[in-house]
């Protein structure tokens, strides 16, 4: 070796950068918010629209979903079924149904030795509670706007009278139980499988809760009607 040629010089290697950790995941015990909840509940209302759970389990994992206290007993209630849908719905006619951004407040009718009554041209909301303690509440939803394809109406009776009207081409289902009461739904499946599903829960205590079709009564227009209210 020539001793006066100088080795070259390496470069200095530089200390490999950590790669970004994955982000964690969340804890089992995280508390769950009301987004969450929400959330939860979207995806069973689609599950229940499409057939995929009845009334009766949606009725009963609801529930579970509001009564939740952590991230982790949200997830077995939505693990058999898919994901809540972002976009519309396909229709072949090209006409959609869709679940509105927001299907409002819940409404309250309370009568307690009163009645209380809703009907006429009126928007239905996502959900509705109705109470009749000595007293009798009536929901006509025969003239009524839906914003939804889902509105759940929850009854609770006692030594009362919950009377339900819908059009004859909505789907109408429902879930309940009477203590020396009476609960009667009426189940209808409409012809027209983007047509609103109205679900009725309910539990009386001798009292009655009733739910059914009013005959000669219907959405007309129900497509175009919800591309107008929607913007479409």
């Amino acid at each position: 070796m020539d001793p006066d040629k100088q080795p070259e010089k390496q470069p200095e290697k530089q200390p490999a950068q950590p790669s970004s950790p994955p982000p964690a995941p969340a804890p089992q015990g995280m508390r769950a918010s009301d987004a969450d909840r929400d959330r939860t509940a979207d995806i069973l209302r689609d599950a229940l629209a499409e057939g995929r759970i009845d009334a009766e389990e949606h009725s009963e994992r609801i529930d579970a979903v509001y009564r939740a206290k952590t991230v982790a007993e949200l997830q077995p209630l939505v693990q058999d079924l898919p994901a809540v849908r972002t976009g519309p719905r396909p229709h072949a006619a090209g006409a959609t149904l869709e679940e509105s951004a927001d299907g409002g407040p819940s409404e309250k009718l309370i009568a307690v030795l009163s009645s209380s009554t809703r009907k006429g041209r009126w928007r239905i909301g996502r959900r509705t509670h109705a109470v009749a303690v000595f007293g009798s509440v009536e929901i006509d939803l025969t003239q009524a706007v839906f914003t939804q394809r889902l509105t759940v109406i929850e009854a609770t009776a006692v030594f009362g009278n919950v009377e339900v009207r819908v059009p004859e081409n909505v789907t109408l289902r429902g879930s309940g139980s009477g203590l020396l009461g009476n609960f009667e739904v009426a189940s209808l499946e409409a012809g027209d499988p983007e047509a609103p599903v109205v679900v009725v829960n309910g539990f009386s205590v001798l009292g009655n809760i009733e739910a059914r079709a009013k005959r000669g009564r219907r959405v007309a227009d129900l497509h175009a009607r919800m591309r107008k209210h929607l913007g479409g």
